[in-house]
């Protein structure tokens, strides 16, 4: 039996967001209960190389993007649109994690199909607040840059943890104070709510992938953060930009080290 790792499975390949937020409440809540385990002996993963995902919203290029100001309900609606976009891929980045990776000890487990909890109950927060602004997931465009780099990383756990987490997933640490504060000067208090959960809670995931990045590393008897810097040049050199939340990332488990490092890369 792979009863984890087949309901990773039919998380990751629901189509229909509210279906997907919903099977993802249950099969945490049953791994959570104990009625959901990884075996000791799992067969090999069968790579899933796309989601499910729903027709819409359209994606296309990050650089074909509008850009929208928050002056106008349509603008926020785009705003909070983009960032369930996000949060709807994170489901699917953790449960990729839990079913991809077969040889990681309980705890990262439980760590992953926690954060698969949380971003399904962001996604349906966010998703919540467009049908108060008028709109729906889907009515914009948007990209598929998380789940690429899912597909870059998808031979090694230390490769993910390093550049899902701790740099694409930790850059909403960043942006999303501006956000907010941005959010607050036009009114809309409803979304900063929202977003300052989001905010507190998703340090915590990023939290995760810098543990699991150096549990990875122990066991290749590899150092941290060397192997971190090695990672950003080989992999982000020109695509970094700060500025960065320090506090947040120190939180995170990022060093100040690497903080420093991530400064001079973005420079």
């Amino acid at each position: 039996m792979n009863a984890l790792f087949d309901a990773a499975r039919r998380c990751l390949l629901e189509s229909d967001p509210q279906r997907k937020v919903a099977l993802t409440r249950a099969c945490a809540g049953e791994f959570l209960e104990g009625r959901l385990t990884a075996p000791a002996t799992p067969a090999d993963a069968t790579p899933i190389d796309a989601p499910g995902r729903p027709h819409r919203p359209r994606l296309i290029e990050p650089r074909k993007l509008p850009q929208r100001g928050l002056g106008s309900a349509e603008g926020r609606a785009a705003l909070v649109h983009a960032i369930a976009h996000i949060e709807f891929n994170a489901i699917n980045l953790a449960w990729d994690a839990v079913h991809r990776f077969r040889d990681m000890p309980p705890a990262f487990y439980r760590d992953w199909v926690g954060v698969a909890a949380d971003e399904a109950r962001h996604f349906a927060l966010l998703d919540g607040r467009l049908a108060e602004l008028g709109h729906a997931y889907g009515d914009f465009d948007a990209h598929n840059g998380l789940w690429d780099m899912a597909l870059q990383t998808a031979d090694s756990c230390l490769r993910r943890m390093a550049l899902v987490p701790r740099v694409l997933e930790a850059r909403g640490l960043d942006v999303t104070p501006g956000m907010i504060a941005r959010l607050r000067a036009v009114g809309d208090l409803a979304t900063v709510e929202i977003l300052e959960l989001i905010l507190r809670e998703e340090v915590a995931h990023v939290a995760a992938g810098s543990r699991w990045f150096a549990y990875c590393c122990g066991e290749a008897g590899l150092e941290p953060e060397a192997t971190f810097a090695e990672l950003l040049e080989q992999c982000m050199r020109g695509s970094l930009r700060g500025p960065f939340n320090t506090e947040a990332r120190l939180s995170a488990g990022f060093s100040k080290a690497e903080l420093a490092h991530l400064d001079t890369l973005a420079a």
